[in-house]
């Protein structure tokens, strides 16, 4: 839905920070969609976690959301079922969607069944010897964390002498780990608005991997756009990344992240539903790609609050 008037979205709680590990990144893409969305005269406003945004919707001060959340209770689905019983509407994907894809295990297995090619993986728990798991994979791999975003607790390991530190280190933040093959080559992601894929960006960093640091603090990171493949294998990467959200059940707006190899296959990482809009953020450099100014961006993000989400 198009809307051309900025009363037509009412009162706006802008939900951003809360609790989990990614609150920093989210008060940044929170105060910078606040920003846009107020210079367009929408009447918006800043709420700092779920509790206080339950709050101000008992009292009658909120007409939708726009969730920037990230991570564990914004983007696994607990936002979205508490807004579905309300009755209050809210941006991007619903609750189903929103926790198939914050589980990168689950969603890997989604991807797989239906034909998709994704890394080689296992998931381990406190208390397994993970080892046998590890080796089976292969080193090098990767280690992280089932739920977490933004690389928060993952590590590449290619000394299996060091595997047990990542595991500790994954495990302080989550009882479910996952092991990844590792994929050499180039990170590549496709930004997903309204239905349509934006152009691809391809991602290269100095850094081990695409980390927390390359991501967020790094000005050493660049972002190719084009980026280096031929129309014709971004189109399918852009298909594919459509085909991949669609099966979690996403919806309105998010990112899909993706390894190709040196031979030209490409694997799925991750879906993103509530991604970062800061000045790192790909969204925002892939829409500015496709001629559309981050206000613009923002807007078109808030009309997704229209459409018809499946709970």
């Amino acid at each position: 839905m198009r809307i051309e008037r900025a009363t037509d979205f009412g009162r706006v709680a802008v939900v951003m920070g809360g609790e989990g590990s990614e609150r920093e990144v989210s008060l940044q893409s929170g105060a910078a969609v606040l920003e846009a969305l107020q210079a367009r005269e929408v009447n918006a406003f800043a709420v700092d976690g779920i509790s206080p945004l339950l709050s101000c919707i008992q009292d009658g001060e909120v007409d939708r959301v726009f969730n920037i959340l990230h991570g564990r209770g914004g983007e696994d689905g607990r936002l979205q079922g508490a807004l579905d019983c309300l009755g209050v509407p809210y941006t991007g994907t619903g609750l189903l969607g929103s926790a198939l894809a914050m589980d990168k295990s689950l969603s890997k297995r989604v991807w797989r069944d239906a034909g998709l090619s994704t890394a080689r993986h296992a998931e381990v728990t406190p208390g397994q010897d993970a080892l046998p798991s590890a080796q089976d994979i292969g080193f090098p791999l990767v280690v992280k964390p089932v739920s977490e975003g933004s690389s928060v607790g993952i590590s590449m390991v290619a000394d299996p002498a060091d595997f047990a530190a990542a595991l500790e280190q994954a495990f302080a933040h989550e009882r479910r780990v996952m092991l990844e093959r590792f994929i050499a080559g180039s990170e590549l992601t496709v930004s997903i608005l309204g239905g349509s894929a934006l152009p691809a960006i391809r991602i290269e960093t100095d850094r081990e991997f695409y980390d927390y640091e390359a991501k967020y603090v790094s000005d050493d990171t660049r972002y190719l756009c084009p980026c280096g493949l031929d129309e014709a294998e971004e189109q399918a990467l852009k298909q594919t990344a459509l085909d991949a959200f669609a099966l979690l059940n996403c919806q309105g707006w998010g990112r899909v992240d993706f390894m190709r190899d040196e031979s030209g296959t490409v694997y799925l990482l991750e879906a993103n539903t509530s991604p970062g809009m800061t000045s790192h953020s790909l969204v925002p450099k892939a829409a500015a790609a496709a001629g559309i100014d981050f206000g613009s961006l923002v807007w078109q993000i808030l009309e997704t609050s229209f459409d018809e989400v499946s709970p």
